[in-house]
């Protein structure tokens, strides 16, 4: 009767285990950045604190996907004066890859 129950919690723990690991083997697939207008919004977020308002002034920001996995942003030049903000951002996970404003 012992090794019942024995055999019962170990198969109860390698199931359970599966299924952990299974789980979190799909949400390490997610894509934290989708689309085009998630990373404008994303984008927009990292340049205000580092640039203030007047990246506004580079509107409409584009976005690109390069390599599948990293999304390119940047402004809009309006002027032969000045520069526009850009960044590059990790499709997988958010992580921000490169930022700077053009001069």
């Amino acid at each position: 009767m012992r090794k019942k129950h024995l055999f019962l919690l170990g198969f109860s723990f390698i199931l359970f285990a599966s299924y952990s690991y299974h789980g979190n083997k799909n949400k390490m697939n997610r894509d934290y950045v989708p689309n085009e207008e998630t990373t404008v919004r994303v984008a927009e977020a990292i340049w205000l604190p580092i640039y203030g308002q007047g990246i506004y002034a580079s509107r409409p920001f584009h976005a690109k996907l390069k390599d599948s996995n990293v999304w390119e942003v940047e402004g809009t030049l309006k002027s032969a004066k000045g520069g526009v903000p850009f960044i590059e951002i990790q499709k997988s996970d958010c992580k921000i890859l490169k930022v700077y404003h053009g001069k």
